[in-house]
This record gives C-alpha cells, sequence and structure tokens, in this order.
C-alpha cells in the first residue's frame, strides 16, 4: 500500500478520533513503512471539533473572554483554519455541560457566549463560519446568541432583554433590525446529526431537557417556552421552523442558528467532508479506514461511515470501518460503499468490562488486518 486515509469518528466514552487515527496510523506504518498515511479526526459538533478541524488541517486557535452558561466572564476560543478563511465555534466550548456541573438549569442557561465566538470570528475576518452544536447545557432555542450579535427581544412591556429556557415564553416581539453588519458578508454552516423538532415529544426539551437537569415539570415548562418562541419565530420572521429537522438541536439552538444567523444545517461528517476537501484527500488512495463506537441502523442514516462511505464510492476507493460494536441489521452499509465492517471486541463481555481495553483491542483488531493485506499483496507479487 502507497496511501491510506483514517476518518474515523470518536468511540464515545472511550477514544477519540484523534487517538484512534493514532492507533491505526502506528499500526500501518509498523507493516507498510513506506506508506503515507492521511489521518483526519472527524468532529461532530460537540466537545473536541475545533481541535479535530486544526489537527486535520492545521490552523490557529483564538481565545477570548466570553459568557459562559450562567453569563459569567470564562475564556472561550474559536478555530481558524483555511488560511483564516474559515472559523470553526463549537458551542460546547462556552455553553457546555461540563461548564454547569453541580449547578444544571437549562432555565437559567444561555448560549450568549457562542454568539460572541461567532461575531468575533467574523470581526476576525472569516468569511465561512462552522457552528457545532452538541453538548450544551441550554434550552434557550438561540436567544442568547443572538442576542450577543444585536438581535433584540422584548417583552409585553416593552422592555429589551435576552431569553433564556426559562424566559422564553415572555418573548413578544423581535427585532432583527440591529443585528451585526460584520455577519451578512459570512456563510454559516451548523453541523447537526439529529432531526427532533424544536417541541413536541420529540422536541428539544422533552428529549435532551433532562440530561440537562430538567425534571418532568421544567421539560413541559421548557417545552411550552419553545413552542412559544416557534410561534413568534414564525410571526416576526416569517419562517416556520418548528418541525425542521434538526431545529430541536442543542436546546433549539437549530432553529435559533437558522431564524438568527441565516444559518444552513448540515450533517458533522458532510461538513467535516467539506472542509477537507476529502475527494482531493483520497485521491490516489489504496484504502480508507473509518469507524465509531457502535454501528448501527442509526449509522445509516448518514453519519460518519456512511458519509465517508458514500463520497469514497464515487472513487472506488475500498473502505473499511473498524467499530466498538457492530448491530444486525447494518448490511445495506455494503451497497452505500462499505467494503467490510470489523469489531474490536475480542471476547463476548459486557461494555463496562471491555470499554477499558479499547486501545488495546483497537490496536490488535487492526495489526490482524493489516497482517492479512500485506499476506494478500506478497502473494500478488
Amino acid at each position: 500500500m502507497k496511501k491510506v486515509v483514517l476518518i474515523p469518528d470518536s468511540f464515545k466514552g472511550t477514544l477519540s478520533s484523534a487517538r484512534i487515527c493514532e492507533i491505526i496510523g502506528g499500526k500501518v506504518a509498523e507493516h507498510f513503512p513506506d506508506c503515507r498515511v492521511v489521518s483526519i479526526p472527524v468532529a461532530d459538533g460537540g466537545e473536541g471539533s475545533v481541535d479535530c478541524f486544526l489537527t486535520a488541517l492545521g490552523g490557529e486557535k483564538v481565545k477570548l473572554t466570553v459568557k459562559n452558561p450562567y453569563f459569567e466572564d470564562m475564556e472561550g476560543f474559536y478555530g481558524l483554519i483555511d488560511g483564516g478563511e474559515t472559523a470553526v465555534v463549537e458551542m460546547a466550548a462556552c455553553a457546555g455541560l461540563p461548564l454547569v456541573e453541580g449547578r444544571k438549569d437549562p432555565c437559567k442557561t444561555t448560549t450568549y457566549g457562542v454568539g460572541e465566538l461567532i461575531l468575533a470570528a467574523a470581526a476576525r475576518g472569516a468569511k465561512k463560519i462552522i457552528v457545532g452544536l452538541g453538548g450544551s447545557a441550554t434550552n434557550d432555542g438561540g436567544c442568547g446568541a443572538a442576542a450577543a450579535v444585536g438581535v433584540k427581544f422584548y417583552n409585553n412591556k416593552g422592555e429589551a432583554f435576552v431569553p433564556t429556557g426559562g424566559t422564553a415564553h415572555e418573548i413578544a416581539r423581535i427585532d432583527m433590525s440591529g443585528r451585526d453588519k460584520r455577519l451578512e458578508r459570512v456563510e454559516i454552516v451548523a453541523m447537526c446529526d439529529i432531526d427532533n423538532p424544536m417541541y413536541g415529544p420529540a422536541g428539544a426539551s422533552c428529549v435532551f431537557g433532562p440530561q440537562k437537569g430538567a425534571g418532568p415539570e421544567m421539560v413541559r415548562f421548557l417545552d411550552k417556552g419553545i413552542r412559544h418562541l416557534a410561534e413568534i419565530i414564525k410571526r416576526d420572521l416569517e419562517q416556520d421552523l418548528a418541525f425542521m429537522p434538526g431545529s430541536g438541536a442543542a436546546g433549539a439552538m437549530g432553529a435559533g442558528m437558522a431564524a438568527f444567523f441565516g444559518a444552513r444545517l448540515q450533517m458533522g461528517i458532510e461538513t467535516v467532508l467539506d472542509a477537507v476537501h476529502f475527494a482531493d484527500a483520497i485521491a490516489g488512495a489504496d484504502l480508507i479506514f473509518t469507524g465509531e463506537g457502535r454501528m448501527d441502523r442509526q449509522s445509516l442514516r448518514g453519519k460518519a461511515v456512511i458519509g465517508v462511505a458514500r463520497r469514497a464510492k464515487l472513487q472506488n476507493v475500498p473502505v473499511i470501518v473498524i467499530a466498538g460494536g457492530a448491530d444486525d441489521g447494518i448490511d445495506p452499509a455494503y451497497g452505500m460503499g462499505v467494503t467490510a465492517v470489523f469489531s474490536i471486541n475480542r471476547l463476548p463481555e459486557d461494555f463496562s468490562i471491555s470499554r477499558s481495553k479499547s486501545a488495546e483491542n483497537l490496536a490488535r483488531t487492526a495489526d490482524n488486518l493489516l497482517r492479512l493485506i500485506k499476506a494478500a499483496e506478497e502473494m500478488k507479487g
């Protein structure tokens, strides 16, 4: 083999995508020392997304003071890639769940800092901004981020305020006229891998509210607030986003990105593949390794593995999937560009036991695969 591309998603809770690239890349170098290895760790929009893009493409991490989920000052960051033409913002950097450990309250938390990061990137001259929606502690429909860039929200008394999940029901009017003009020249893409609507049983509050600290009563209250926000957006901004796929992502931040920032919601892997110029990256490759923690029917809906396979198929590059586990029902993947799927688990063990062996099991699986490929090449030539 002369060239191999590594583009895995993370194995959630066990191995980062960068670590997976490191392990498989090491085994490739061991068996094929002259092989060129191209590593593209996949970002899903949550914590670590900026670092994934910077690892894959190089660039600069820009640090600045922004508001945390409770309107307190903190050090946030965004990434600049493509020579500063593109910025990457992960909302988890200033609105993520780890920032509210011990005081979770989606009625009070805000995305204000995310708006500050977006505006800072625009002011820096970025022509495109990728915003990762994932791992949020918020349920404000992106109102906080919108307020940070000049969008005004008024209550029934005509008073301007910054809505949170707990006060979204108080919004009487939205005024977009003060939104920072610098955003008009920026293309904004929101990475979103879920298709939940804004409200209802499958909406932002009901599905994701509990992990952010909401009990049953608070979930119902938050859901009513997001429903109200959807109605005001429809009336004032003439955008019906309530059931747009992904509008419920990250506490309905998906809807907020579309409504207040004019963002296009796109699957995370598609955003990554576009950013890394995937067609060029795999040109001349003998093989692609991808994978995820668990490959199942959900994987077939366009997540990392299938996103990679579909594009690789266009260039006839074989794709090997190495996963933490593989469920039944994934056979359609073989018609989508996947060549073969391998699970790293060597024994029938519970995940609570096998998770501590993930790095070792991955290394052994990659080693065995590469031994087989090497033996096949030696037989041919």
